[in-house]
């Protein structure tokens, strides 16, 4: 049987009481990862490197909501975590769904470690 052309990966935990599904997908071009805890993929962001950053040590990343709610929480916590992935996965874009009841601080490190457990690149 021929390996499968696309990986990835899921994983749930509760976070902060919230059960939290996390889906990561590697695709030829981008790393797609679906962070719930409604069941749906939620808003749709693209969280890009910003090849315009004249600052190799500390890279820049653009955010872009491309379906669903655009609220400037939205962008922080796609940035935040995108570039988690991003950074992870050698810099490569991530298109990112998020559909978080909690969003503070302590989740957001909660749910980085359950995209560690479920990484494909």
């Amino acid at each position: 049987m021929a390996a499968s052309i696309i990986k990835s990966k899921q994983a749930q935990k509760e976070v902060n009481g919230i059960p939290t599904e996390v889906v990561c997908t590697e695709f030829s071009n981008y790393i797609f990862v679906v962070l719930t805890q409604y069941g749906k993929i939620g808003t749709l962001i693209s969280v890009t490197p910003d090849s315009r950053s004249n600052d190799i040590s500390t890279p820049s990343f653009s955010t872009k909501v491309l379906l669903g709610k655009d609220e400037p929480m939205t962008h922080v916590c796609a940035k935040n975590l995108g570039m988690f992935v991003s950074q992870e996965a050698g810099s490569r874009p991530v298109l990112l769904g998020l559909a978080l009841k909690d969003s503070s601080i302590d989740a957001v490190k909660q749910i980085k470690e359950i995209i560690k457990s479920c990484q494909v690149w």
